[in-house]
């Protein structure tokens, strides 16, 4: 049987519930889960079936040149291995090439295939319609207060962590 948690004076067990739920970062987190599920389900209409919402970790991380395994990994908070079991299967469905970095053979750059530039045009639509159905929602004023927020807190962090010598972003 669990144990009860500690109680703590003035903190009801329903306020510690209701403050989980409103908290902003399960907020934030709730709202990037459901748009990007949304994207994903989006996207296998328009013909991208084998697409899974653990490949965004990559598709979302790659510029448009090429990007390291390793940046990729970094920039998605996990481990090289686990990026590289991502990049092979999207090179398996055709969305992305890897090869030997040209300014470093042992390192490996991965690219977008005219498959995955085709995946590009398509979120980019996406992104387009969401949006607007957000606009619809909130109104463009709310909108571009959100986004503004956003950007803000960002730059924030951002710079916080440029601060603390963490330049990885």
């Amino acid at each position: 049987m669990p144990s009860s948690p500690p109680s703590q004076p003035g903190v009801s067990r329903e306020q510690i519930a209701e403050l989980r739920q409103q908290h902003i970062g399960r907020l934030f987190l709730r709202a990037h889960r459901a748009y990007s599920e949304r994207a994903v389900e989006r996207l296998h209409d328009r013909g991208h079936d084998s697409l899974t919402l653990a490949h965004t970790a990559l598709l979302a991380n790659l510029d448009a040149g090429g990007t390291r395994v390793t940046t990729l990994a970094r920039r998605a908070g996990m481990t090289k291995q686990s990026m590289g079991q991502l990049a092979l299967d999207l090179e398996r469905h055709g969305y992305i090439a890897r090869a030997a970095d040209p300014d470093d053979g042992r390192a490996t750059l991965v690219t977008f295939t005219e498959q995955g530039w085709q995946f590009l045009r398509d979120a980019y639509d996406l992104k387009r319609e969401a949006e607007a159905e957000y606009v619809a929602i909130l109104g463009a004023e709310r909108m571009e207060q959100l986004r503004d927020a956003l950007a803000t807190l960002l730059d924030h962090i951002d710079a916080a962590k440029t601060d603390d010598g963490d330049e990885n972003r």
